[in-house]
């Protein structure tokens, strides 16, 4: 989060966070991919907090944010495992069964796909805030024929959206 967007940390980093859990409803297990300052992994864990069995893989490579999100999870009781480690090195084994798997301000979605594969290809949905270039982003990636990609409208931006994937 940059000073810029402090004013107006809650429509623009909380509540875009916060809209993701109702994307996959019945998902409990979540990987964040590249979570940062917890955005979106660290909002959608403290709304799991209190689901029994609930919890947020939380992945991100920086020790400085690490330490953050390990005190945040512990201040806020949310339900996460903090993974200082690089995506690509956090195997689908290492976190179980995952229900879904989300990246936000992570990487250009070929990348953030490919890094996001192996929960995929085990059943999670993926859930990618990709901004307002979300419908160029989609009509530029020429996704597998067994990738089920929609757009859904962002509810805190309406010129933003989100994209849902599915393996079929």
């Amino acid at each position: 989060m940059s000073s810029s967007t402090l004013a107006s940390v809650w429509t623009r980093h909380v509540a875009d966070s916060a809209q993701l859990l109702a994307l996959a409803p019945n998902a409990k297990t979540w990987v964040d991919m590249g979570t940062g300052g917890g955005f979106p992994g660290l909002v959608i864990a403290i709304q799991l907090a209190e689901v029994a069995g609930a919890i947020v893989h939380c992945i991100e490579s920086d020790r400085r944010k690490c330490a953050f999100l390990r005190e945040a999870v512990r201040a806020t009781a949310a339900s996460a495992v903090i993974h200082e480690a690089r995506v690509e090195s956090v195997s689908a084994a290492a976190t179980g069964p995952v229900d879904a798997v989300t990246a936000r301000a992570f990487a250009p979605l070929p990348l953030t796909l490919e890094l996001a594969n192996p929960w995929l290809e085990q059943g999670a949905v993926g859930i990618f805030p990709r901004g307002r270039t979300a419908e160029e982003q989609l009509k530029a990636f020429p996704a597998p024929a067994n990738y089920k990609m929609e757009l859904i409208p962002s509810l805190v931006d309406k010129k933003a959206a989100i994209i849902r994937v599915r393996i079929s």
